[in-house]
Order: structure tokens, then C-alpha cells, then sequence
């Protein structure tokens, strides 16, 4: 009787999965090849269905585009009131997503209508996409259902551009789509489609007929109809995999054609492979490539060469595994209906003769697998010949006369011998028949302790010596009675089975003994590095891992933590960690890095290293690569998915080192500018009321009648009093702005007056310079906040006539949408390579110098200038001096 009872474990799995389903609100999507197949209307059909038995339903947003009918079907459903968001001095009418989470805790079982799942949500709302909202919204257990077209998935969106050359970039995640409880599919025939568009049922006129000079042509709606009816069949396949899995069906559906690739010791892998990944290609299939190593598998050169067929059928996108099983054709049908594949490519053995009554692996396929098709590869009788040697690999004679084989073979010829002494002291006591039992006690001996060739040599060397020591007549290899040669078969039969069964049974407990030394392993690893806080710690756990576990020295190499730090723009040079055992190539690591491929030794890329190069591909990026040395090219498949495992695991370590390490600068970022900002309004508050009386006094000391030296001083007071307001000024800003105080009053303006006014604040601090400004009059009118504008400006031309003795310019120009002013002046120019952190806050060119200041003013004009929507940057001029660059948007001016 087998053992079926379920995997804890899965089990538990799959009841924390109900849950959180039935928690969690259910998502239909209403999918379609285009704009125009009637989503939206079969949404609102569906609604006024869902409607009409009883279920609350409620419009979130709906864009009907103009189109009657659907404007018709969505005139009767009640709707939730949009947001509105002033946006650029524009009103943005918005999903209001609070709302919606406020009506759906007064109907748990309703349903919102939620169009368009890829749209980009305005400035000012809770997330930036849609189907964010959605999620929340699922999250608060509120039933959505919305509308989705196949080039706004994000696996679909390049491939989607190639076709029809038009490139969008609302996209949703594929996950998202994968997790939809429901998906609808809108299909409408081409022609159809075109004819409705011709109607101007999908776009206004103007509209429609650009569509169809471009996106909507015959050949574009073929491709897309396509692609939607592949992505959703693929949809329906994940899940009804899930649905075998969690249900352990046994017989193969066969509803989509796919192939396993059975790949053997013997060199006739390749062809295999090779031939299954044809007949993939040319049917558009996926397939399998697997292993079964049993405890008859031969030794390592074998295993090298099983290892590079599964490699190669990797490279032709094959899905590869390595089982290990007592029987071959269970195991392979036991993956095949795991996977619900129905067609299984075989080999042709290699050997015509076999053992009497042992099918071949066709034979035994075609008795388990009856609702599998079986496919057999023709070889070429010269294969043998045509293999490649392998490094590490043995002959099948120099196998046997391994020291470990001929150690056997003595202990074989040994362990007869002292059984024929004990049964000839211990002959007066028993029958003679009833020795044979001790040769066979011998036999499972030498198996269990030296393999399977010895014990056949121990069986035959006992029923030798049991003929020539204890059956008439003695002493000799004839045969009195002719009933002892059915007692000598039986021996010899026995002692046959006995020995293989021994030696199979010790091989898979060994094969056992390694597999869960290596579990217990990579859990010991696994447990290190969850505890690992810094890199150097992930590197020096590797390396005490492969040292343990393999015998190898290795390292462990990280891109630099700063960009700064890489020897050339956009790349990012490797370093070694601490705690490496071995010096690795950089230039062969940096390739593995660069191109996120393995190479070094024991791979088709620079095989020439001294170190196997292994990248760390973590989910979100490439976090560095671990080198391995010490093995040559000898990693049998399962020690290499060891090591791959192993990559992966330090990958995985080291993003959490690094998402830790950002979480940490920014909550520490975040509390220092709050404390910051915090000071910055206390102490401008106190000083400003001291301030201002002191310029006030010194104003009033201007205009009484004083001594020259005592005039001298009032003016020295005036000045320092004024630098300080202006500074205390400074600070105020900077705490609105960081606050989010400051609503701009913006106004279409032409930008000549915003200079004029900012030149007249300037008078004394310009005076005496030469100014150059040039202002185009065709400059268009530019939509802005004229006091904080003019504020940008002053702060740019003091720093202009504060740090530069010479002339100060002044220059605008249209360059495209936008509008740019330059300030530039002829002065010693910016620190090279600090250039974008000036405009932080308290940063300063020089912070020795003597000239007054804190550096606040660009940080306040950049702070005006983003909110504008615009850019502000700073570079050095060839000629010599500064130029500080703002670019500003331009909208759509009044008439």
C-alpha cells in the first residue's frame, strides 16, 4: 500500500492562501486585444446584470470616450463623485479613492467599476496608477471589476511597440493580471473593429482617422487579437497546473501539447536534446530536459557529461531538473504528470543486447505512461566514436581495476576463504546445504561495505568453494549428485539479487546521507545570513560554506556602494570583500557581472580562468559574484545547483543589506531635515521682530544729522542689519517651502517684467558692474508666481556679483516646450563634480570662505523652480566662469 497522504506543509500552504483570498476582494478584469472591442460596455452589461440580482454596484470612474451606447448603459448606474485636483492651473478630475473606501465598508459585498486599470493617476492623488488604487481597494475586501487592453501589460509592452511601432507607457504589472480571480475576454473580429471605427463608434472623427492611418490596421488588429488570446490561454494553463497540484491528478490532460526530453548517462544526450528542442521550435512548445540518477548511475564522467546536455538544452530554453529515483521510467513519468507533459522523447540504447525479459526505456515508458505519446530519436551508429572526451572520465575497465574496486575484489576473495574455514570447523554441527546461507551472509557483506562488482565475485567465488569443499565428492569441482547444480544456481541467483539489492539500498542511503547533510547546510547558511548585517559578514558565511561544503576556496565581489567610486561613468566596478580565500580574476569577474552570465572555469566563456564566476542575481538587480575555486570542471549537476542555489541565497542577502542600509540613511535624513526644519522656523521667528526694529533704527539714524565717523558706523549698521534680514528671509522660505506652505499664485506674465522688477531689487548690489541682458521680444508669455520667481532670479544674480568680481549676463530663449534663463558670470566657476549638491541645503562652493552667507539660496530657488515644474542645473562655462541654467515649462498662453 503506497503513501498518499498530503504534504503538511502544502496543505498549510494552501488553507493561508484561502484565506487570504477570501479576505481579500475579488479582481475581474474585462481583457481586450484594443481600444474599441466593447470592454467597457461588457463591463457595464455585467453591472447592470450584477445589479439587477440584488448586488450593490456603484461606478468609481468610467470614460465612455464620447461613445452613445455605452453612455447609455452607464446612465442608469449610480456613481461616486470624482475628485478634483488643480493641476498647473488646471482643474484634473480624478478617482476618488477614499470615497470609495468609505462606500465599500457600507456594502462589503459591492462591486466598484473601475475603467481603464492602466491609467496614470494625476499629481496629488494617494498613488501614482491605478491599479494601486485597485489593490487597495482589494486589500479593504472591495470587489473590483475593470477594463484592460494586451499592450498596457508590462511582458507585452516592447513587443507590443515592435508591432504596431507605437510605444505606450501606461503599463500594468503581469503579477497583477496573474492574480485576477476572473478574466473576461472581449474579442471582436478585425473587420468589425475597422467598420466600428469607420462609425466613429471607438474614437471621435478627427481621432478615428488618424487611428486607422496608424494603429488600427488589419495586420496590427490580427497581431494584437493574437496576442491577448496567447496571454490569457497562458493564464488558464498556470492555473489549471495550480488546480493538479493542489488536487494530485493523476492522468495527463491533453490540452496543450508540450515535451520531455528524457536525458541519459550515455553520450546520445545531445541528440536528444537537440531533436526535442527542434520539434519545440517548430510546434511552438514548451518542453523539459531531466535527469534521473539512480543507484546505477555510472561515475563522474558520465556525470560531466549529463551536466553539459543539461546545460545545452538550458541554452535552447529548456526547463531542466536531475531526480533521483530507484527506477528511471517511474521517475520520468511521475515529473511528466507533475508537469502534465504528453510527449516523452527517448533515446535508442546504445547497446542492442540486454538483459533477458528488461524492457528498454521505451518499452517501460509505453507500460506506464499509456496516455503519453512516446517518441523515439534515431542515432547514428558511429555516436560513440563522434563523443567528445570528457575531463575526469574512466574507461568502463579502468573503473574496475580502481584501487577501491580491487580492494573489493580482495576482500571478496578473502571473505570467501574465512567462510569456507568457519563451514569446514563448523561441519559436524550442520548440514552442508545449511552453509550456503554463510556465503550468502558473505555476499551482503562485501556488497554493503565495497559495491555491487565485488559481491558478484564473492557469489561466484561461493558457490566455487561451496562445490569444492563441502559437496561429494569433496575436494574437487565435480558433481556427484546432479540436484546440487539446482542448489548452485539458486546460490549463485540469490547471491546475484542479494548483492545488487544491498549495493542499491547503501547507495541510496548514502545518496540520502548527502542530500540532507547539504539541506542541513544551506539551513545553517540560510539562518547565518538572515542574521548578516554588513556585507563583509555575507561574504566571509560564503566562503565558510564552500569551504565545508565542497572543499573550495572562493570570494565574494560587490560593486561599490557610490557610483562616484567606479572607474568610468555607468559602470560599476567590482571589489573583493574581506574574508575572501582566493584572488580572483577581476576582468573575467566583471565580465560575469556585466553580461549576468557564469564564466571562468568549467564554462564555455574564458575557460582559461583559475575561478568559476557565478553572478549574484538578486530580484531587483545584479548585487555583485562569487567566485569558486578548487573543482576544475568537475561539479556534478546537483553539486552546480548547490552552487547556484548558494549564489542566489547570497544574492537575496545581499539587497537586504542594501535596502536596510537605504531605510537606515533615509530615516535618518528624514529626522534630520525635520529637526532641521524645526530649528530653522524657531529661530527665524525669534530673530525676525529683533530684526526688523534694527533696521529700523538704523534707517531712522540715516536720517538724523551725524558726525561723518558716526555715519560711517549707522551705514556699517544698516548693512549688516539688512544682510541679516535678508538671511532670517532665507530661512523663512526655506521652512514654507520644505512645509508645503507656499501656494503659488501663478499668472501668465510676460518674463521681461519678472527681470525688470528682480534688476530694480539690485540696484546697489549690481551697481557699478556691467550687466549684459538679452531678452528676446518674441518670448512667449510664461505662467508663473511673479514675487518667488523674481526671489529666484535676485538670489542668482547675488551669488552672480558675490562670488564673481567681473560681468554678470542674463539670457533667455525657447528650446522646445520649455523656456530657459541663464545667469552666468566670469568668475572662478562651480567645484568640478559638485555642481547638482550646491542646491542643498547649507551647501556651500567654498566652505572656508570669507564671503558672507549659509548656503540657502539655491536650495530656495530650486525649491520654487521644481514647483513650477520646471528644472534648475549648474555648470561651468569652456570660456570661464558659471552659468546657472532654468528651464521652465510652457504651457498654452491665453489669446
Amino acid at each position: 500500500m503506497s503513501d498518499q497522504r498530503p504534504d503538511p506543509d502544502a496543505l498549510l500552504a494552501q488553507v493561508q492562501r484561502e484565506d487570504e483570498a477570501a479576505r481579500r476582494g475579488r479582481l475581474k478584469i474585462f481583457f481586450g486585444a484594443n481600444a474599441g472591442v466593447g470592454k467597457t460596455f461588457a463591463m457595464l452589461v455585467a453591472a447592470q446584470a450584477a445589479r439587477r440580482e440584488g448586488r450593490a454596484v456603484r461606478i468609481g470612474v468610467v470614460e465612455t470616450h464620447g461613445r452613445t451606447d455605452t453612455e447609455g448603459v452607464a446612465r442608469d448606474l449610480p456613481r461616486l463623485p470624482l475628485k478634483e485636483l488643480p493641476y498647473r492651473g488646471q482643474v484634473l478630475r480624478e478617482f476618488d479613492l477614499d470615497a470609495a473606501l468609505a462606500w465599500g465598508r457600507e456594502n462589503p459585498r459591492g462591486v466598484l467599476l473601475l475603467d481603464e486599470l492602466a491609467h496614470s493617476n494625476a499629481p496629488g492623488c494617494r498613488h501614482a496608477k491605478r491599479w494601486q488604487d485597485a489593490e487597495e481597494l482589494r486589500e479593504a475586501g472591495l470587489e473590483v471589476w475593470t477594463t484592460l487592453n494586451v499592450q498596457h501589460l508590462e511582458s507585452l509592452n516592447d513587443v507590443v511597440g515592435g508591432i504596431t511601432g507605437v510605444r505606450v507607457w501606461e503599463t500594468v504589472p503581469d503579477r497583477v493580471f496573474d492574480a485576477a480571480d476572473e478574466v473576461v475576454v472581449v474579442d471582436l473580429p478585425p473587420d468589425e473593429l475597422l467598420q466600428r471605427l469607420r462609425e466613429g463608434k471607438v474614437y471621435l472623427p478627427g481621432q478615428a482617422e488618424r487611428a486607422a492611418q496608424h494603429f488600427f490596421r488589419k495586420g496590427n488588429l490580427l497581431a494584437l487579437r493574437e496576442l491577448a488570446l496567447r496571454r490569457t490561454a497562458d493564464r488558464v494553463d498556470d492555473q489549471m497546473q495550480a488546480w493538479r497540484r493542489e488536487h494530485s491528478a493523476g492522468s495527463v490532460w491533453p490540452n496543450r501539447e508540450s515535451l520531455l526530453a528524457c536525458v541519459g548517462p550515455g553520450s546520445n544526450g545531445d541528440k536528444v536534446v537537440r531533436s526535442a528542442a527542434r520539434l519545440a521550435q517548430q510546434l511552438g512548445l514548451d518542453w523539459h530536459a531531466v535527469h534521473v540518477e539512480t543507484a546505477r548511475s555510472p561515475g563522474d564522467g558520465a556525470r560531466q557529461r549529463v551536466q553539459r546536455t543539461l546545460e545545452l538544452a538550458q541554452s535552447l530554453g529548456a526547463r531542466t531538473a536531475v531526480l533521483s529515483a530507484p527506477e528511471v521510467g517511474p521517475a520520468l513519468v511521475g515529473y511528466a504528470r507533475e508537469h502534465n507533459l504528453v510527449r516523452l522523447v527517448v533515446g535508442r540504447r546504445e547497446r542492442a543486447w540486454r538483459w533477458p525479459g528488461r524492457p528498454s526505456l521505451a518499452e517501460a515508458l509505453n507500460r506506464l505512461a499509456e496516455d503519453m505519446d512516446v517518441l523515439q530519436v534515431a542515432l547514428p551508429t558511429n555516436l560513440r566514436e563522434a563523443a567528445p572526451p570528457l575531463a575526469g572520465g574512466e574507461p568502463p575497465v579502468s573503473r574496475l581495476l580502481a584501487p577501491q574496486a580491487v580492494r573489493g575484489y580482495g576482500a571478496a576473495l578473502a571473505g570467501v576463504t574465512l567462510t569456507t574455514a568457519v563451514s569446514l570447523g563448523l561441519l559436524r554441527f550442520i548440514a552442508p546445504t545449511n552453509i550456503a546461507m554463510l556465503y550468502l551472509l558473505n555476499v551482503v557483506g562485501v556488497a554493503l561495505w565495497f559495491g555491487r562488482a565485488p559481491a558478484a565475485l564473492a557469489a561466484l567465488l561461493g558457490v566455487a568453494a561451496f562445490d569444492f569443499a563441502f559437496v561429494e565428492p569433496r575436494w574437487s569441482f565435480a558433481v556427484g549428485d546432479a540436484q546440487y547444480l539446482v542448489t548452485f544456481a539458486v546460490l549463485l541467483l540469490v547471491g546475484l539479487v542479494i548483492g545488487q539489492l544491498a549495493a542499491g539500498l547503501k547507495a541510496q542511503a548514502r545518496a540520502a546521507q548527502e542530500r540532507e547533510r547539504r539541506v542541513r547546510g544551506l539551513y545553517a547558511m540560510s539562518r547565518d545570513l538572515g542574521a548578516a548585517l554588513v556585507a563583509e559578514q555575507v561574504a566571509e558565511i560564503a566562503t565558510r560554506f564552500l569551504r565545508a561544503e565542497f572543499g573550495v576556496a572562493a570570494a565574494v565581489l560587490v560593486p561599490p556602494l557610490t557610483p562616484a567610486a567606479s572607474a568610468s561613468p555607468g559602470r560599476e566596478v567590482l571589489a573583493v570583500l574581506p574574508g575572501a580565500s582566493v584572488m580572483p580574476d577581476l576582468g573575467v569577474a566583471q565580465w560575469a557581472f556585466d553580461h549576468g552570465q557564469a564564466a571562468g572555469q568549467g564554462t564555455d566563456t574564458l575557460p582559461a580562468s583559475a575561478c568559476l564566476m557565478l553572478p549574484l542575481a538578486a530580484p531587483m538587480r545584479l548585487r555583485g559574484v562569487l567566485a569558486v575555486q578548487g573543482r576544475g570542471a568537475r561539479w556534478s549537476p546537483e553539486q552546480r545547483e548547490l552552487l547556484d542555489t548558494c549564489a542566489a541565497l547570497l544574492a537575496i542577502s545581499l539587497e537586504r543589506i542594501h535596502y536596510i542600509e537605504v531605510a537606515q540613511q533615509s530615516t535618518l535624513q528624514i529626522e534630520g531635515e525635520r529637526l532641521r526644519n524645526s530649528l530653522l522656523t524657531a529661530i527665524s521667528h525669534d530673530l525676525r521682530t529683533p530684526l526688523a526694529a534694527l533696521v529700523g533704527l538704523a534707517d531712522a539714524l540715516r536720517l538724523t544729522p551725524l558726525q561723518p565717523q558716526q555715519a560711517e558706523v549707522a551705514e556699517a549698521m544698516r548693512r549688516s542689519s539688512l544682510r541679516m534680514s535678508a538671511l532670517v528671509a532665507n530661512l523663512l522660505d526655506m521652512a514654507r517651502l520644505q512645509s508645503g506652505a507656499v501656494q503659488l499664485n501663478r499668472q501668465w506674465l510676460p518674463l521681461q517684467e519678472v527681470v525688470g522688477s528682480a534688476l530694480a531689487h539690485l540696484d546697489e548690489t549690481l551697481a557699478g558692474r556691467d550687466l549684459a541682458v538679452t531678452l528676446p521680444a518674441d518670448l512667449p508669455l510664461v505662467e508663473l508666481d511673479a514675487v518667488l520667481m523674481e526671489r529666484v532670479l535676485v538670489n542668482l544674480l547675488e551669488n552672480a556679483a558675490k562670488y564673481a568680481p567681473g560681468p554678470v549676463a542674463i539670457e533667455a530663449r525657447t528650446a522646445g516646450r520649455q523656456i530657459e534663463i541663464d545667469v552666468t558670470d566670469q568668475g572662478p566657476g562651480f567645484p568640478p563634480g559638485r555642481e547638482a549638491q550646491l542646491f542643498d541645503k547649507f551647501e556651500r562652493g567654498d566652505r572656508e570662505s570669507a564671503t558672507p552667507g549659509v548656503g540657502l539660496g539655491l536650495a530656495i530657488c530650486k525649491a520654487i523652480v521644481e514647483a513650477h515644474g520646471g528644472q534648475i542645473s549648474a555648470h561651468n562655462r569652456p570660456q570661464g566662469g558659471a552659468c546657472v541654467r532654468v528651464a521652465l515649462p510652457l504651457g498654452q498662453p491665453p489669446a
